[in-house]
């Protein structure tokens, strides 16, 4: 799978763990230069508190696009290690 912004592969891989419909890509799938980190924090009940990547383009920054779990939960054991996009980011195989 490939996971795309503004037409740039942001990151390709074909292990994905897929969880509630959002594909987690390996952080070493993430193409270097398109990642910067975020302050932005959520918390999910399940999995825990996410994290976030802003997602960087020839100088376009799509903010807070690109989440992971740095200490998930056992239920969400999985995803440790792996990043899954949204804001516009395409995921496709």
């Amino acid at each position: 799978m490939q996971a795309t912004w503004n037409g740039t592969v942001i990151a390709a891989s074909d292990d994905i763990v897929t969880v509630e419909g959002n594909a987690y890509f390996p952080a070493e799938a993430l193409v270097e230069g398109c990642f910067r980190p975020s302050s932005h924090t959520s918390h999910c009940g399940w999995k825990g508190e996410a994290h976030y990547y802003d997602v960087v383009v020839d100088g376009q920054v799509n903010a807070n696009a690109a989440w992971f779990y740095p200490e998930p939960k056992q239920a969400a054991a999985e995803i440790k290690g792996r990043v899954a996009f949204w804001k516009g980011v395409q995921v496709s195989a």
